[in-house]
């Protein structure tokens, strides 16, 4: 498999996901603001929709979108856990997390990332997004992830997207249960070695 990624951006996820999954992969670098890999060709050609993640997968299949990409990889490894089982109601749990992420906290920075936004606009934003944050804080109460004790890939989503908050001057200093969980999944191995990978660790 070789999964299409750019340092820092959302693609971190299933990087880590692949990691934690122990499955063979490479990485090929796609800038998101050039569109281009690093050879110099066209990442359009690879993916029409111009950004990361994509993943490629050993028969030429490409499957892009984030949480279709880290369900896909879970299911490839169901010993470890990564995913509860299909058609199970924790399958369900896992999917509404992963869209509760996907719509409700990263689409919430794509516009204090974006030069074009007015300035008058990101306050609302930022307290949009804290609000979010702040819930998912309370969900966290006495548990070490999302799901409870055992690892999931909307961890690995969740900690890439709530990285991104020392980027754009959110502060999550009050919201302890999130600050424990982005310290443990920090210390993960896997987690580790993705961010040393897209050399975001020293």
């Amino acid at each position: 498999m070789k999964l299409y990624y750019s340092p820092g951006a959302c693609s971190l996820s299933p990087h880590i996901v692949l990691r934690e999954s122990g499955l063979p992969f490479e990485l090929a670098l796609a800038s998101t603001k050039t569109h281009k890999l690093a050879d110099g060709s066209d990442y359009y050609a690879i993916n029409p929709k111009g950004y990361v993640p994509l993943l490629e997968l050993d028969n030429g299949e490409r499957l892009s979108e984030g949480p279709a990409i880290v369900q896909y990889i879970a299911d490839q490894v169901p010993q470890k856990n990564l995913a509860p089982a299909n058609a199970t109601m924790p399958r369900y749990r896992l999917q509404e997390w992963l869209n509760f992420i996907t719509s409700e906290l990263h689409k919430g920075f794509s516009p204090l990332f974006n030069p074009a936004t007015p300035e008058d606009y990101k306050p609302a934003a930022k307290e949009r997004l804290t609000g979010r944050l702040k819930w998912v804080n309370e969900q966290l109460e006495g548990k070490a992830y999302l799901m409870g004790d055992q690892l999931t890939v909307a961890d690995a989503y969740l900690f890439t997207v709530t990285s991104w908050t020392k980027y754009v001057g959110i502060d999550i200093s009050g919201l302890p249960n999130l600050g424990a969980f982005m310290g443990r999944m920090a210390a993960r191995p896997a987690v580790q070695a993705a961010l040393k990978a897209e050399g975001l660790l020293q």
